[in-house]
């Protein structure tokens, strides 16, 4: 299984801030999105590779692990109990099985994905002689917001450990499906012999990120950068929703982390209602001044 140099994907330093990590994801992801990349085919590849990068480097507890393994990793410590959300060992990968189809790298999955749950033991209680319960496996699948919000199928592969063929399954992604929500596959997790039952097979879902927006709860929240005579003097701004770009008058004296509500452009919470698309004001601090805009600025502060 190979590394993934997530710092190398996203093309930041190892030392770089959470804001240099954000702005450099949005900038590749902006440039490798499906719908604006010309070659489609490796442009989804390349966003799906700098998603899984984002998703690592992004969150600070994932981050710390990811740097704790190092590239040495196949010679370090290996994962242990809790690294991935179901709390056991990754299904599948033991020996070269494993998923794909499902967004996310093998390296992904090993280290930050799910994992068995349960040994295929039985259930507790009961007589020995009873046939065994195959182990649940669980995987995580990445779904975009467009799929969330329309609903989709998708096509996975698994193939388990020891094994040469490789079991295909299509997967429908409910229209409105939340971030975490589990997909299940009945009867399709590990065997337990001829007597027993099979054990389910159950997909986590982890939301692709958005180069423009990000989901809070039913919502879809956009941080518009405006310059700060923007939110002084107000104007127009272009904003891109998943129905398609909205004008929006952004008023004078806007203060800093103000929202703008647009009704019914979120997720689905029921068959015919959605939730809401806030724009929130994120105020652009200039880097650098000219003499010129320096004796602009005192003149303010001193008026």
């Amino acid at each position: 299984m190979q590394f993934k140099d997530y710092y190398a994907t996203l093309g930041v330093a190892k030392t770089a801030s959470a804001d240099e990590i954000r702005k450099a994801f949005r900038k590749l992801a902006r440039q490798y999105h499906p719908d604006v990349a010309k070659d489609k085919k490796n442009g989804e590849a390349k966003f799906k590779e700098i998603n899984e990068a984002y998703e690592v480097l992004s969150d600070a507890d994932k981050r710390k692990r990811y740097d704790e393994l190092g590239a040495d990793w196949e010679h370090g410590p290996q994962p242990q109990p809790g690294w991935g959300h179901a709390g056991g060992r990754r299904g599948g990968f033991g020996d070269g099985g494993g998923f794909s189809g499902t967004g996310f790298s093998d390296f992904f999955e090993q280290f930050f994905g799910g994992g068995f749950r349960g040994g295929g033991q039985g259930f507790p209680g009961f007589d020995a002689e009873q046939p065994a319960r195959g182990s649940d496996i669980e995987a995580d699948l990445l779904v975009t917001i467009e799929e969330a919000l329309h609903g989709a199928k998708k096509k996975i592969s698994f193939r388990r450990d020891g094994h040469s063929k490789v079991e295909t399954y299509e997967v429908r992604i409910p229209k409105g499906v939340r971030e975490g929500q589990r997909i299940r596959l009945a009867g399709q997790g590990e065997s337990a012999g001829q007597r027993g039952q099979a054990g389910d097979l159950y997909l986590a879902v982890r939301f692709e990120k958005h180069p423009d927006y990000h989901v809070e709860g039913s919502d879809l929240v956009y941080d518009l950068e405006v310059p700060v005579w923007r939110a002084v003097l107000g104007g127009d701004a272009s904003i891109p929703t998943p129905d398609g770009s909205v004008r929006l008058k952004i008023s004078e004296c806007s203060q800093l982390g103000r929202k703008f509500r647009i009704k019914g452009r979120g997720l689905p919470t029921g068959a015919n209602t959605r939730g809401d698309f806030y724009v929130r004001l994120v105020v652009q601090l200039p880097t650098e001044l000219t003499s010129e805009q320096r004796a602009l600025w005192e003149k303010l502060a001193g008026d």
